[in-house]
């Protein structure tokens, strides 16, 4: 169950950075504090949906139906090129600049969503993540992926909302360099397409 074991795995997963990393740094940079937390709510409720498919078997039926898993998996990778095209265009949704509170709350959290959502590899990935901590006792197996399932997700917005906080903290003294934010905006923007690249590699 919640072993020091699935503790330090389950942490060593949240701080690896990936794209609700990239997209909540990039938000509270461009946003400031106030970005932090829907940024990383949105990103964390993203998971629920594959945390779902896992405990219910479907994440079986996701990977052994080509044509679904690629629909999913174009759907993730049009919208990380989307996201990096927003850092990149001046004035867009993403890009880091001295204007501040562009986005409400939901906005900003419904995009954290998607990225996760969209995502076709999360799925399997908590199929394979959370068997191995069960107790092994099958009438609690439900119960107890539900309480694992729940304990990442805490994990995973207390972490996000710490690099939000960081990147935020931050964002003063960027926004004195216009030639930062270009980089900044660049960087993020490559990062983007770059994820949206590997993902649509992927094979179920």
């Amino acid at each position: 169950m919640i072993s020091a074991q699935f503790l330090l795995t389950a942490l060593v997963v949240v701080l690896a950075p990936g794209t609700g990393v990239v997209y909540t740094l990039m938000l509270s940079l461009g946003q400031g504090r106030r970005a932090a937390l829907p940024a990383a709510l949105g990103c964390t409720l993203g998971i629920v949906p594959h945390l779902a498919a896992a405990i219910l078997g479907l994440a079986a039926l996701l990977h052994s139906s080509a044509l679904l898993f690629q629909i999913v998996k174009f759907a993730g990778v049009a919208y990380l090129m989307y996201l990096a095209w927003q850092a990149l265009r001046h004035g867009g949704a993403l890009a880091i600049g001295a204007r501040k509170g562009r986005d409400g709350f939901w906005r900003i959290a419904t995009r954290g969503a998607l990225i996760n959502i969209l995502n076709p590899k999360l799925s399997l990935f908590f199929l394979a993540l959370l068997p191995p901590f069960l107790s092994g006792d099958p009438a609690r197996a439900t119960a107890e992926m539900v309480l694992l399932g729940a304990v990442f997700m805490g994990l995973t917005l207390v972490i996000f909302l710490l690099y939000g906080l960081f990147a935020a903290s931050a964002r003063d003294r960027l926004l004195a360099s216009a030639r930062a934010m270009a980089w900044l905006n660049r960087g993020f923007a490559a990062v983007f397409a770059g994820l949206g690249l590997r993902l649509a590699m992927e094979r179920a």
